[in-house]
């Protein structure tokens, strides 16, 4: 059966019948660092919107670095290294960055750009979307599952 959003790798396999919660590019450092990518297409699920067939393959990692408390992991296939997804371990969201985590392309694209900071001397992106210095303002946390 085809899914609404589906990812993943070859031997973990994620997916959501529900639209993200939260759809952006960021431009933050921790994204940038862990990408290697300029800028980062990131979407927020709640955390029971992403169903992932084999949880006990993961691989978990802290997401940030500099922050290796907090409250996100990187989970890859302990099998193959590929990034399936973030885990938050509050269970508020699941987050999925479509062009690293097996997601098509005709994934929608992000509605705002987040985390830009002019001080790091990029650019203000000019493409009609609006830019935060932080996740968009009326953005809300759902409660944990």
């Amino acid at each position: 059966m085809a899914h609404k959003y589906a990812g993943g790798c070859d031997h973990i396999h994620t997916h959501s019948e529900h639209d993200p919660i939260d759809n952006h590019t960021c431009h933050c450092s921790v994204c940038k660092s862990v990408t290697g990518q300029p800028t980062t297409h990131v979407a927020f699920f709640k955390h029971s919107d992403v169903v992932v067939d084999k949880p006990g393959s993961l691989k978990r990692q802290p997401f940030n670095a500099k922050n290796p408390n907090g409250p996100l992991e990187l989970c890859t296939c302990a099998e193959c290294g590929t990034p399936i997804m973030l885990d938050d371990k509050q269970s508020r969201i699941r987050v999925i960055v479509p062009n690293l985590m097996g997601y098509a392309d005709s994934f929608p694209a992000p509605a705002y750009h987040a985390f830009y900071d002019p001080a790091t001397g990029v650019p203000k992106p000019s493409d009609g979307r609006p830019v935060h210095d932080a996740l968009r303002p009326d953005f809300v946390w759902p409660q944990p599952n």
